[in-house]
């Protein structure tokens, strides 16, 4: 079994990296292969809603999007971190995160999911509730800690010194392995994601 983590801050090693790297550690010491991904600081377009990705099954922008939804459909459970920007996630991990989800969704529907936040004081529950929301839409069990999956801390080194933000993050490693366990063993018994009815879209108006 592999997870992926998504690094969506503009340092490689820093804070959100700190965080992600425990909740990985924790992982691997469970028997479950990880695989840190970041976004680095590149330009990340957002999805325009050309629905271009219907008909070829990848994003047009040939980018670290396109990269990932191919990993994901052979993961089996995510982890997706940022930093905290003006009390929500950063800009690069929100589009990368619109595309990912509208033209891959179906990769990862079913599959155990996480959001990481790291941010210096305020702002954690708003972004954490932003980034959960791409799970709740796409059929995906969320996975929770001990506390709201968030590190506190201005650099790397301080977020390594939030004591209840590493044990958060330790905890949650360990709750997304026994999940992930416990979804491998339902389909060792013949439990299979429950069949979807056809997708019903309305608006306010009809």
């Amino acid at each position: 079994m592999k997870v992926l983590l998504v690094n969506g801050g503009p340092h490689k090693e820093g804070c959100t990296y700190t965080a992600l790297k425990e909740a990985a550690d924790t992982l691997e010491k469970n028997g479950i292969q990880t695989e840190i991904i970041w976004l680095g600081v590149g330009e990340i377009a957002g999805c325009i809603g050309c629905g271009a990705c219907s008909d070829t099954g990848e994003c047009f922008r040939k980018d670290v999007v396109n990269e990932f939804v191919k990993k994901a459909a052979e993961a089996d459970g995510y982890v997706f971190g940022t930093p905290v920007h003006y009390a929500a996630a950063s800009g690069a991990i929100t589009s990368f995160m619109d595309r990912v989800f509208y033209s891959g969704g179906s990769m990862m529907a079913g599959k155990p999911a996480a959001a990481v936040v790291s941010c210096r004081r305020g702002g954690a529950s708003a972004t954490f509730d932003q980034i959960n929301k791409y799970f709740t839409i796409n059929c995906m069990p969320v996975v929770s800690s001990q506390y709201w999956n968030e590190v506190h801390g201005n650099s790397a080194e301080e977020v390594a010194k939030d004591e209840e933000g590493m044990q958060t993050m330790r905890t949650l490693g360990n709750n997304m392995a026994w999940l992930l366990k416990c979804i491998q063993a339902g389909k060792n018994q013949g439990i299979t994601f429950p069949e979807r009815e056809p997708v019903i879209r309305t608006n306010f108006i009809r």
